[in-house]
């Protein structure tokens, strides 16, 4: 559907709140979205001109248009998430995780047994969780039993079989795991009794059945009855040390769900942190594809319903490193600035952290932990992908990268034979760049290189990676140029977004298929450099050799900078903010030091 095409049918769409769907030629449904107004958010699509190639592919291959009016915003995000699971078109975000979770299940019977499962069967049971480690749910049961007697047995228990005097108790009976209510000597209130403790128990409530026992110590103690008071205490024991083992985080923040989020390139990590009654009891992180360049605060509103559904929560309020358009009625939205969520949110965004080092560092195992010959291969069709004349057995990749517009460094990863060679790395301090400006860093951090290379006497790599596109790669070019290197290696750039490789001097890119081998390990040597030069970043902070922009006005600190950082996200937009932004952040005085700072000459 062409612009003009579908400016002939644009005042036909509804401006009421709902969800549409582009479909391809062949009827293939390529994406649904949500919107407060259907025409408005659809007209964007055909109206501008999308920086975005995904984007515009899309544009390219729509159809026709269909659409389903709701009645709030609120209903639109429901129907939304409920149409990309079922569906999982092809230009929406692709939430990899196909994994069962395992639930407590108490079954809906005459003294209701308790068991691990990962099948949901709609028969009046009652179900617990999910829970992310099967480990943990193995545990908790333990406890369970060790705490409090409950039936094992698969037994109809019906009050009729009972009363027949069929059946009879068993060694559980015998150890003390069960009151034996199979030849009636517990009543279904007393089981019922144990039940609730055991709801207890897995909403992290733990007090309640402390104090139970407590007292049934204290009584069989006051009766002379020391090996019963003996069997409470161990109880008691056991509880204690599984709430020790648990992340408590503190007992005024109730029940909350806590969100952070990582994005890397076309991928994002999302983790979740599940807190009831004060106490951690499960976190999971996400890696979700993006498919239309979208958002972080898109990625997290999608991952934040998929997950709340997915561990059925009832927590009314969310806590997130940044506000997100998130419609369900009831919810509060807590971006923390201290306290005992701020901590929260700090150990949820060292949780995503970790996992995508994790992830990252199971990469590279996997390719070195192939043979040589399995390596060879990939070099090989690496070389036939982008018709390489030498087999690419040393590649280099360069990338640059800031702190929130400013102070700029770069790094070079080098690989040989396939795997890492981290002796070889090299990170650099930009020296005769003024500003940002990633063509000249560019341009200088190569030739730097390259230099030194031919000073020393060191091979040259076959293949050199530039993550960037035409701009920086012309600026490589420039100084491979200068320096007489034309011929001697072969440079390409890679293209942040859309991985698609660009050759010198070439108006078209090559894209590899994207499962190919050859694909997969550009990816990880580019992931290998981003989280190299990330590191650099770091150190150099930690270690002060640079202050941020906002440090440097009389009055700020490093814990305020950092904390518009956070909200604003560049010193740029924290100098567009207004004032009473400025205010709602950092309180007046601080607002009118650095308000004053920017716009002092206005």
């Amino acid at each position: 559907m062409t612009a003009a095409e579908f400016q002939q049918v644009a005042h036909t769409l509804p401006t009421d709140a709902g969800i549409y769907k582009y479909f391809g030629s062949d009827g293939e449904l390529l994406y649904i979205g949500k919107a407060k107004s259907l025409r408005k958010r659809v007209s964007s699509y055909f109206v501008k001109n999308h920086d975005n190639y995904k984007t515009r592919k899309l544009v390219e291959t729509i159809h026709h248009i269909e659409f389903t009016i709701v009645d709030s915003e609120q209903d639109a995000f429901l129907l939304e998430n409920s149409l990309i699971k079922q569906f999982q078109p092809k230009y929406n975000i692709n939430l990899k995780d196909d994994k069962s979770y395992p639930f407590i299940v108490i079954k809906h019977e005459p003294y209701p047994r308790i068991f691990l499962t990962r099948r949901i069967i709609r028969d009046g049971s009652e179900y617990l969780g999910p829970f992310t480690s099967v480990g943990r749910v193995r545990e908790v049961l333990e406890l369970i039993k060790n705490s409090i007697p409950l039936r094992t047995c698969n037994l109809n228990l019906s009050q009729q079989n009972i009363q027949k005097g069929k059946m009879k108790v068993c060694l559980e009976y015998h150890l003390g795991n069960c009151k034996g209510p199979c030849e009636g000597l517990q009543t279904e209130e007393d089981y019922r009794e144990g039940l609730q403790q055991v709801k207890e128990i897995l909403r992290g409530n733990l007090t309640p059945v402390l104090n139970i026992f407590r007292t049934r110590m204290q009584e069989h103690a006051a009766n002379m009855e020391f090996e019963k008071a003996e069997i409470e205490r161990k109880k008691i024991e056991g509880l204690q040390a599984y709430k020790a083992r648990s992340a408590i985080v503190s007992a005024t923040v109730g029940n909350v769900d806590v969100f952070t989020i990582l994005s890397e390139g076309n991928f994002a990590y999302v983790n979740y942190l599940r807190v009831l009654n004060g106490t951690i009891v499960d976190t999971k992180t996400v890696t979700l594809e993006k498919k239309l360049e979208e958002s972080d605060e898109e990625v997290m509103a999608y991952a934040i319903a998929y997950l709340r559904e997915a561990f059925q929560s009832l927590a009314r309020e969310i806590i997130l490193p940044f506000a997100v358009e998130f419609p369900e009625e009831g919810i509060t939205v807590t971006i923390p600035k201290g306290g005992d969520k701020k901590k929260l949110l700090d150990l949820s965004t060292k949780n995503v952290n970790y996992f995508t080092e994790e992830l990252k560092k199971k990469k590279m195992l996997q390719l070195e932990g192939k043979s040589d010959m399995e390596r060879k291969k990939v070099l090989y069709q690496l070389q036939a992908d982008l018709e390489l004349q030498d087999l690419p057995l040393h590649i280099e990749c360069f990338d640059n990268s800031n702190f929130q517009g400013s102070y700029p460094v770069s790094a070079c990863v080098v690989f040989k034979d396939g795997v890492a060679s981290k002796k070889d790395y090299r990170h650099f301090n930009i020296k005769t760049v003024e500003g940002i400006n990633d063509f000249a860093s560019m341009s200088e951090v190569v030739y730097r290189r390259y230099n030194r290379l031919l000073a020393e006497q060191q091979p040259l790599p076959q293949l050199v990676i530039i993550d960037g596109g035409k701009g920086q790669l012309g600026a490589a070019m420039d100084s491979i140029n200068k320096l007489n290197l034309i011929g001697s290696m072969t440079v390409v750039g890679l293209a942040k977004n859309e991985e698609e490789i660009f050759f010198p001097g070439d108006k078209e890119s090559i894209k590899l298929p994207y499962d190919s081998e050859s694909l997969k390990l550009i990816r990880r040597i580019r992931d290998e450099v981003h989280r190299f030069g990330i590191t650099f970043h770091r150190l150099k902070r930690s270690k002060g050799t640079f202050k941020n922009e906002l440090e440097e006005i009389k009055g700020i600190g490093e814990s305020t900078a950092t904390q518009l950082l956070q909200t604003f996200r560049s010193v740029n937009k924290v100098k567009q903010a207004t004032m009473e932004e400025l205010v709602r952040e950092v309180g007046q005085k601080k607002a009118q030091l650095i308000w004053e700072h920017f716009h002092e000459k206005e």
